[in-house]
Order: structure tokens, then C-alpha cells, then sequence
């Protein structure tokens, strides 16, 4: 099966390792020069630098024999156009794009987009799998409740990385919803451990979230 990735972000790296793991044809294309370079030195000739909503760089990717295009940069707009001439000018049989803001979700669907993925939704599924059926708290009440949901990447440097979660000092008003391993989330236990490259994504009182940065990143994360 060929693939070809839009994107060359945290989404876009591992899903194209992952692909090229399984034994896909997978070929990512990154806008930012710089960018594309590094992740050509890891990845190979599977990286591509250019704009994956022009046309010439389309062509240049072999569209047209594509079974699957992936649309996961940071801006909607881009996902969109890409999908859509994937899916018009290529005649590509299955199109998904990333929806950052999730707003846009119903415009990508009616304009014939096959497949979404919105990670607010996705999110949100998670504190509703995390908290008891009778404490699940609509979106609307975080808000009112100065609640944020905050993602923090583990780095080399952090204090935490190796560390158990029911090891952390964490802030009274924070919770922690999943753990983002590689290309796949997990609802965390006191056991998970903290790998470095891995996203946490918590649930924290916004007065809090600097204190809570703080464990996951070091005092130099505050101010």
C-alpha cells in the first residue's frame, strides 16, 4: 500500500516509522527545509521536502498512485485543500486529515472528506473514560471551572522521564488523562511508566498548570 503523509510534526514522524515498520510504501512530505532535512537523515528517502497542497509537489509525489493520503499538519486550511485535491485531482480512494479546531469538523465531512481525526473529540472521550459515569463533566463546566487541558512532551532533560506516574508530586487540582506513547494513547495507571518522547495530557486547574509544567519540565519551565 502506498501512503503519503502530510506533515512532518510529532503525528506525521511516527505514524510514517510506524507504516514503514509494517511494511508500507510511505512517503512524508514536510514544508519547513530545515525540518525535512533532520527527518531525512532518521527516515530516508521516505521524506520529502515541499508543499503538499501545490499541485507540482503532488505530482512530484506520485498522487495519482496513492491508496491513501494523510493530511496532518497544524493548519486546517492546508489539511483541507490537500484532502480535497487528493480526493478530486487524484482520484485517491481514502483521504484523512487531521481537524485542529473542531469547528471544522462538519465543513471536512460535507465536503467529502472519508476520514477525521479531532484531537480535542478524542480527548475529551479520555476524561470521560477516565472519570466515573456519574462525574463526567461536560466540556462547558472545564471552562467555568478555570479547568485546562494541557499536553507536556518528555524530554531528554526532564526530571520524570523513567519515572512511574504514581511517583510524581503532582499539584492537588491536576489530573493526568493519558499518556500519548509513540503513535497510540493510554489510559495511565500509578504503574505507567514516563518515557522520553512521550505526551502527557492532563486535566489541571488553570492556576495551577505553571506548578504542574514544573514536574514534567524542571523550575526553568516557570516565567
Amino acid at each position: 500500500m502506498y501512503i503519503i503523509i502530510a506533515g512532518g510534526g510529532k503525528v506525521g514522524y511516527y505514524l510514517s516509522k510506524t507504516l514503514v515498520a509494517e511494511g508500507h510504501e510511505v512517503l512524508l512530505i514536510e514544508e519547513n527545509k530545515s525540518e525535512a532535512a533532520r527527518l531525512k537523515e532518521e527516515l530516508g528517502e521516505v521524506v520529502m521536502h515541499g508543499d503538499a497542497s501545490e499541485m507540482r509537489t503532488m505530482k512530484e509525489a506520485g498522487m495519482e498512485r496513492a491508496d491513501v493520503v494523510v493530511a496532518v499538519t497544524g493548519d486546517d486550511g492546508d489539511n483541507l485543500v490537500i484532502s480535497q485535491l487528493a480526493k478530486r485531482k487524484f482520484g485517491v480512494p481514502k483521504t484523512i486529515s487531521r481537524v485542529n479546531n473542531p469547528k471544522n469538523e462538519e465543513l471536512f465531512n460535507r465536503l467529502g472528506i472519508d476520514l477525521t481525526v479531532v484531537s480535542t473529540k478524542i480527548i475529551f472521550n479520555l476524561i470521560e473514560q477516565q472519570i466515573e459515569c456519574d462525574q463526567v463533566v461536560p466540556i462547558a463546566a472545564l471552562k467555568r471551572g478555570n479547568l485546562e487541558i494541557v499536553e507536556i512532551d518528555i524530554s531528554e532533560d526532564s526530571p520524570v522521564a523513567g519515572e512511574q506516574i504514581g511517583a510524581l508530586e503532582l499539584p492537588a487540582e491536576a489530573l493526568i488523562i493519558s499518556i500519548v506513547h509513540g503513535d497510540h494513547a493510554v489510559l495511565p495507571d500509578p504503574e505507567t511508566k514516563l518515557d522520553v518522547g512521550d505526551s502527557v495530557i492532563a486535566l489541571v486547574k488553570s492556576d495551577r498548570e505553571a506548578e504542574l509544567r514544573q514536574v514534567f519540565t524542571g523550575p526553568t519551565a516557570i516565567g
